[in-house]
């Protein structure tokens, strides 16, 4: 299985913070949003290599942080080529770029790389192995509100995935869908042609959207919380909770 970090934005919504630096580094406490992911992922037997995939102004950031890593797994690197907001490929293009560009044909972890977890993907990994399926990520929302800004699933009584809907303004269920999936191998040649079957490619969860309508997913339902990094208050407030 492949960790697969999504880290190509250029996370405008932090402002000067990120202006030339990447929102997956800045630190929170001692260690990096994204170096706090990779402490877990890396422990997960059935991962055997993270794949970050960045754009051209932060790779060379990226390649100077890895240096210092001690990982038990290989960390590569991608650039997408990209330089500016405007002209960035999309994180589903992204994906496939990575994939493309490293042949890979592999068990899929994909993760954005702005949120502070507070469970192991160890247990999403072992969900999916029990279902033998491609599986998506969710947790109860209670807010309507907060419903209407991301994806909603319907699930059956085993955590099929019936539907999904992004953004929905008259949500389906309380089921909010977090940007944390598995792709199977068996399913990555619907992943290869997702955006040329018309497939969005903006974020990560316009392919969880395009493979549920295309194979059988099932939803793993978090077993504790996360902390999203989306705006500069949500960061000082992460430093402020957890950076001591």
């Amino acid at each position: 299985m492949k960790d697969i970090v999504i880290a190509a934005g250029y996370a405008t919504r932090l402002g000067e913070l990120t202006k030339n630096f990447p929102k997956p580094l800045l630190k929170i406490g001692e260690n990096t949003i994204l170096g706090r992911m990779l402490d877990d992922i890396d422990r997960i037997p059935e991962v055997d290599e993270h794949i970050i995939i960045t754009n051209h102004k932060f790779a060379g950031i990226f390649e100077d942080w890895k240096k210092d890593l001690h990982y038990s797994k290989p960390i590569s690197i991608v650039d997408d080529g990209t330089e500016t907001n405007e002209t960035r490929l999309g994180a589903v293009c992204d994906l496939l770029f990575a994939m493309d560009k490293l042949h890979i044909d592999d068990d899929l972890l994909v993760v954005a790389a702005d949120n502070l977890l507070f469970f192991s993907f160890q247990e999403f990994v072992d969900f999916a192995r029990a279902k033998g399926t491609s599986c998506i990520m969710c947790h109860e929302q209670p807010s309507i509100e907060k419903l209407q800004r991301t994806g909603v699933i319907v699930v059956d009584e085993n955590m099929k995935v019936l539907n999904m809907e992004e953004k929905p303004q008259v949500p389906k269920s309380h089921w909010a869908v977090p940007p944390f999936y598995i792709y199977l191998k068996k399913d990555l040649d619907l992943v290869r042609h997702s955006v040329e079957n018309g497939c969005g490619k903006d974020a990560p969860g316009n392919l969880a959207h395009y493979m549920v309508e295309h194979t059988t997913m099932h939803a793993w339902p978090m077993s504790a919380g996360r902390f999203d990094i989306g705006s500069l208050d949500t960061y000082y407030e992460a430093v402020e909770k957890y950076g001591k």
